[in-house]
């Protein structure tokens, strides 16, 4: 293996941080809308929702009136969305030789432009400009990225890193959204498009099945569409194709285990059928992609962070 560990994990998470602010940003964006079309006073229901959709679990200190603060700027909560470009900035600077320096200068810029929002008394002014920035500077940093990084090994592994974490909080979203809304075919439409476009996919899905928001097309193009670049499918597809492209490791034992793991779940999101998920239980399936994505993370990090250096010699 070419790729130092040190340089390998770094790319990873700057790649896993920045995937999850964006990810924040478009749910939070959907509630702070949510909140002034005011759907109904279930308020309180509303925002322990988005915080159990994040996988996140507010203190005893955070309500319904500062929640917003909480999720975009508090740095005591670590998966914020400024906690977490801090982490993807201080990550990209251990490996400033690796990236290119269009890379460094947007994410340090975006780094400064959110720690400066924070800073503002006023959270409430324009909160929607705010998370629009932060999803479109996530946006411009994967462009960037593929347009100027080789796609050697690093930038593998910057796949890797964005992918992995898309799977496992879109499966969140979906699970907690199925957990609290339970809808009908027939209603409930605004909590359809408020999942779609929590996962940035509301227009896509209307190209697939037009306006017609049913619950099981929902679940099914979220989950199962092998085109859409934020279902699940599609992310666990392209954490097997970043794995297929990086080398090795000569130890046999632990070699193909995060491969051999991507492909199993690859193969579950490609054959399965939506009507038996739901049948069977959404929250299980979800909770097994969920399990299945943590065992990749922990072979990949085996395999080619933490392995030992004599797995590292050809032999």
């Amino acid at each position: 293996m070419d790729m130092l560990s040190r340089v390998a994990d770094s790319l990873y998470w700057m790649s896993r941080y920045l995937e999850r602010a964006e990810h924040m940003a478009r749910v939070l964006d959907v509630y702070v809308s949510e909140q002034l079309e005011e759907y109904s006073g279930a308020g309180d229901r509303r925002w322990r929702s988005v915080v159990d959709s994040l996988g996140l679990e507010a203190p005893s200190s955070v309500n319904e009136g500062n929640v917003g603060y909480w999720l975009a700027f508090d740095i005591a909560n670590r998966s914020s969305i400024v906690a977490c470009i801090m982490s993807a900035r201080d990550n990209a600077r251990n490996v400033r030789e690796q990236i290119s320096s269009e890379m460094w200068e947007h994410l340090n810029r975006l780094f400064h432009q959110v720690r400066a929002a924070s800073l503002t008394e006023d959270w409430s002014a324009d909160q929607h400009a705010f998370l629009t920035e932060v999803k479109d500077g996530a946006h411009l940093f994967q462009g960037i990225t593929d347009s100027t990084m080789n796609h050697g090994e690093g930038w593998h592994f910057i796949q890797l890193g964005r992918f992995i974490e898309r799977a496992v909080s879109v499966s969140s979203v979906v699970d907690v959204h199925f957990r609290d809304h339970m809808p009908a075919d027939d209603g409930e439409h605004h909590e359809g498009v408020d999942l779609l476009k929590s996962c940035t996919a509301f227009e896509a899905y209307c190209k697939v099945y037009t306006a017609e928001l049913k619950p099981l097309r929902i679940s099914e193009f979220l989950l199962l569409n092998h085109e859409f670049p934020h279902s699940v499918c599609f992310a666990v597809d392209q954490v097997e194709v970043a794995l297929r492209a990086l080398p090795q490791s000569a130890d046999r034992r632990i070699g193909g285990k995060a491969l051999r793991l991507a492909g199993k779940l690859k193969a579950t999101l490609t054959y399965g059928q939506i009507d038996e998920i739901m049948t069977t239980g959404l929250h299980a399936f979800l909770a097994e992609i969920d399990r299945q994505c943590n065992e990749i993370h922990v072979a990949l990090h085996q395999i080619y962070i933490e392995y030992p250096i004599e797995s590292a010699i050809e032999v």
